[in-house]
């Protein structure tokens, strides 16, 4: 018996702290402001000729999916342009494209979030490392570096809708920036890989009864932006938003271990219709 506690207790020893982790869209969020006062001032015909031009630049065959334009509630700004991309290039060239247009004019930005989209795999971790330790392989070594690469390009093939998905087209965007506590009494990297893989799975299964209500799609930021993760909840029905944090409050990862950052709730508007936005009518579906 004490071989086999040896043997087990080794092995817990010898798993790598971090899990592994794929990556595939980036992404951009940018909040604005109108101009108000200095956009009333254009004619009708003004203001329709910079509206066209705006959606033209957002929107077409090329750009399905990838841009949405939603229109914000309370004071945190007017506007959120989000843009789903397949690099931080294209990103930037669809920053920069905006900043070409008439319409930036109007347009004074009031925050950004950059992140990429991001898939933990921290059961496949866990079950990799126990594998590896079991045979006596190190950690980073060129062995250990091919086993851990296999598993990778495997999840990256099996989940590439879920990494660059088209942008969802729900009426309601819930976005927010998020960390994992880090103090001094609580620190989240400081858990076991075992005990913060049984803590994700017991969160994720609070998601999963929202499947069909709700599309989630989390973005990683370490490294990108004053926060950890990015959070964008998509809906058509804004209350499922409260219910399903209200819900996931009450599990012991967001309990113990969560920071929230300030939240963004947006209702959608197709770019086409950006004009009737602009002259205060928010376009119906």
């Amino acid at each position: 018996m004490a071989i086999v506690n040896d043997a087990i207790e080794v092995t817990e020893k010898s798993l790598t702290a971090v899990p592994l982790t794929i990556d595939g869209a980036a992404i951009l969020h940018q909040m604005m402001r109108v101009r108000w006062p200095d956009w009333k001032k254009l004619s009708r015909s003004q203001q329709s000729e910079i509206a066209a031009e705006f959606a033209t630049a957002f929107q077409g065959p090329e750009q399905e999916g990838q841009s949405a334009l939603y229109s914000l509630l309370g004071h945190k700004g007017d506007l959120l342009l989000l843009h789903f991309r397949n690099s931080f290039e294209e990103l930037n060239a669809a920053e920069l494209r905006l900043n070409q247009l008439r319409i930036e004019e109007f347009l004074e930005p009031v925050s950004s979030y950059l992140s990429v989209i991001e898939l933990g795999l921290y059961e496949s971790s866990v079950k990799l490392y126990r594998s590896l330790a079991e045979k006596g392989i190190e950690p980073h070594t060129p062995e250990w570096k091919r086993e851990v690469e296999r598993v990778l390009e495997r999840q990256r093939e099996a989940m590439r809708p879920r990494l660059f998905p088209k942008l969802p087209g729900a009426r309601y965007l819930n976005f927010y920036p998020m960390d994992r506590r880090r103090g001094e009494q609580k620190n989240w990297y400081s858990l076991p890989i075992e005990e913060r893989q049984r803590q994700m799975e017991e969160h994720g299964q609070v998601g999963r009864r929202y499947a069909g209500a709700v599309q989630q799609i989390i973005s990683g930021s370490i490294g990108f932006d004053n926060w950890e993760w990015g959070v964008d909840l998509f809906a058509d029905d804004a209350l499922v938003f409260k219910k399903l944090i209200y819900e996931m409050r009450f599990d012991e990862v967001s309990a113990t271990y969560a920071l929230f950052g300030p939240f963004y709730v947006g209702i959608r508007c197709p770019m086409a219709r950006v004009q009737e936005l602009l002259s205060g009518a928010l376009p119906s579906r």
